[in-house]
This record gives structure tokens, sequence and C-alpha cells, in this order.
């Protein structure tokens, strides 16, 4: 069983979260796209962590961890993580943690790069996280990278690090920047590369084997639909696919076909970063949102733009990721509204629609707002029978205007604090 797990926003919707609670039905967990310019937040019997690299599925004794060749690996953030997770009693060994040896090195310069960029945009920036996603995604496709199969050919790595440097220090020029020491790139190879070589492998055939022998395999996104760099809100996306279908290519199986997709979506909207955003609140309505949901990013630690649940932009993002059910988080953090509010459409140009825009129009679109009756409190039910009607009424007016049902519901951050539907 191939089964990715998937948000259909702009990303924090409660996937590493989802992932924790479910991956103990699953053999293998495997993140496929993207590097540390994300964090999943996981709350468990052990205490609370914030994971950028590892998945989330770091935390069951009997699970696997794969890093797809899809990503961008930080070898320095990486190490600390997991020096982080040691301290708190999580085993880490390469029979449980399992890096592709085609997965990208993120270097030093890469996050030099990003800072420099943002910098230079001033008020035009893409709103980076600055640990140098976009320029080694950009290196990779120039085929100008190093790859995490390099570490284990030191004899050759020299070279390569040599020709890379010259050429990167082009760039570095043109900015005016001090030029990159290639000797320095390769002493931190060396301190960081030499720890995490361990648990460098072949993954693409560990993959075909355990999907030959029926394992159960969970592929593990970062970030949402909204920021697929070709089906994202672009250019303000990230730099690598996450979407559902692209699971098996990043992870290493290209040849494989997803068995399901879970959606994960907030039963509100949130967005890290900049660009277009439609529902988006503002002033103390907004602060009582992001207050009640502690909306601040898990890599970065900035603010999130809070807004009402969105569907034109839910919808759009159910539909390119493929979703046969979704997972809606954080329906608790609602409790204390009186009236709920929801973007039940889109106004572009006097138009009303409620299909998700692009480019120039998606930035005139404004929202459509209804408002639904609240219902209180949801943090103790543990069953579907136990939720207040009017609960009941919101989510299936939220299936209803997406199309695909809701199974589970969270109604708060502890492994056990969720509702199966059905």
């Amino acid at each position: 069983m191939l089964t990715a797990i998937v948000g259909i926003n702009w990303g924090d919707e409660g996937k590493g979260r989802m992932v924790d609670l479910l991956s103990k039905d699953f053999d293998i967990i495997c993140r496929y796209q993207g590097g540390n310019n994300a964090g999943h937040t996981v709350i468990n019997e052990r205490g609370s962590f914030v994971l950028n690299l590892l998945p989330s599925g770091i935390f069951h004794e009997t699970a696997v961890n794969v890093m797809g060749g899809g990503m961008v690996v930080d070898l320095e953030h990486l190490c600390h993580e997991i020096a982080s997770l040691r301290e708190k009693g999580i085993e880490i060994t390469p029979a449980n943690l399992k890096i592709s040896d085609k997965a990208t090195v993120c270097l030093p310069y890469h996050k030099e790069l990003d800072i420099m960029e943002e910098e230079r945009l001033a008020d035009k920036k893409f709103g980076s996280t600055r640990r140098g996603i976009a320029p080694v995604y950009a290196d990779k496709y120039m085929k100008k990278s190093l790859r995490m199969s390099d570490l284990e050919h030191p004899e050759t790595l020299a070279e390569k690090v040599k020709d890379i440097v010259e050429w990167k220090n082009l760039t570095f020029k043109g900015y005016g920047h001090e030029l990159i020491n290639a000797d320095e790139i390769l002493d931190w190879l060396k301190k960081y590369g030499d720890e995490i070589l361990p648990y460098v492998t072949d993954v693409s055939t560990y993959l075909e084997k355990a999907a030959d022998d029926g394992k159960n395999i969970m592929f593990e996104a970062q970030l949402g639909a909204l920021r697929d760099i070709d089906y994202g809100i672009y250019p303000y996306t990230s730099s690598s696919q996450t979407l559902a279908h692209y699971a098996p290519i990043g992870a290493g199986i290209p040849g494989r076909k997803l068995d399901c997709s879970i959606g994960i979506m907030k039963a509100y909207s949130t967005c890290v970063g900049e660009g277009p955003f439609t529902c988006e609140m503002f002033g103390e309505e907004a602060e009582a949102l992001r207050a009640a949901g502690g909306e601040y990013g898990a890599a970065t630690g900035r603010p999130r733009r809070v807004g009402p649940f969105d569907v034109p932009a839910s919808k759009y993002g159910v539909r390119v990721q493929g979703a046969d059910y979704l997972v809606l988080t954080k329906l608790d953090i609602l409790s204390y509204m009186d009236k709920i509010p929801v973007c039940v459409h889109y106004d572009v140009d006097g138009e009303i629609t409620d299909s998700f825009p692009t480019g120039d129009r998606l930035e005139r679109a404004k929202p459509v707002i209804e408002y639904v009756k609240g219902f209180g409190d949801v943090s103790k039910c543990r069953k579907k029978e136990d939720l207040p009607e009017d609960a009941l009424n919101y989510i299936r007016l939220i299936e209803h205007a997406v199309g695909c049902p809701i199974k589970y519901v969270s109604v708060g951050a502890e492994r056990d604090e969720y509702i199966t539907m059905f």
C-alpha cells in the first residue's frame, strides 16, 4: 500500500501531527521533496518536537524513515536535528533512517545566496525562509550541485567542489560579495558529511524491494498544494513538487503508483510568507485567531497570516492533490467564535467564482464571506456522536464545498485528540 499525506493549502496544515498518528500502521515513512525550509510539529508522549528534515515517523520504533532523492539536505542542519532528538531519547540509526544517495546537498553558500537575493528584492521579495532552498534547486537543474553519493567518493569530491565553486564565484562576484573558499566547503563537507555518511544508501532499490514485499509505505509531503512549483501561487511557491503524485518519483520509485492520497487541511486558513492570500484577516480579528491557534512558523517562528476557511483554494487543492479523503485539523481552535466566517467564493473583477484563479487574476481576487453558527468547545470530544450538531454542520459544509469526505477531525495537539468520522 503506497499512501501519500499531503497539504491541501499553503502548508502548515498539520501533516506532521497526522503522520505521527497514522505511521503506526506503516512500515516505511518517506519524505520525498523539499529541505529544512518548513517544519512539522509533532506532540506525543515523549514531548514536543519540530522536524525540518527527518520524517515524522521517526518516533515509531518499528518504522523505517527514508529521505528520498527529491530532497535537498543541509548536512549541518540534519546533524543538529539528529542530535537534538537523541538528547530526548529518540534512537536514530542506519537501521531506522535511510538517506537517498541521489538527494542533493544544500551547501552554506546556498543560504548566503538566498539571503542576498531576498535583500536585493526588498519589498518584492518572495518571503523565502533564507535557508538556501531556491538556490540549491536551481543548481540541481543547472547540474551544478553535489549529491549525497559524492560524499562516498572523497577521491573525486575535491575536484567537483573546486569546479562548482569556480562557477558559483561568478555569481558572488556579481553581487559584490566575498568569494567562496573551496577548502572551507570541503572542510564543512568533511565535518558533517562523515557523520551523515552511514545513513546514505541506494534508497530506490530498498523501496522497490519493500513495495514488492507488500510493505506499507507512507510518503510525507512538506508544504501544501498552493506552494507547488508548477501548480501553486507562482512565483510565491517552494522550489519543488509538493503534490501527491510526485511522491513515488521524489522518493525513488518512479515506476510505482499511489494507492491513496490523504489531504490535510485546517478548519481555517494560514499562510507563511509572501504572495496572494485572498481570505486574509487583519487587525484584532486576525490576532485573536493567530493567538488561539498558536500560528507561528515551525521552521522560522514567523507569525502566520490567518483567515477563514477558503473554499476556492481548498477545492483546488483537493483536486490537484487527487485526495481520496481528508483530515480536518484544529477544529477546536474555532471554539471561541460565536459565528464563524467562511470564504465561500471569490470576486474577481466583478465575477463571483469558486474556481481558484492564477497569476494577476488571483492578485485581484476578493473574498466573499458568509457566516455560520459557532459550536463551542469540542476539545473533549473523541467520537462523532460527541460533536455538537453545529460542529457537524460545519464539517458537512466543508465536505460538500470541496467535494471530498473528511475521515478524521483533530480537536487538539496530542496524539489521541482526534475523531474518526467514518
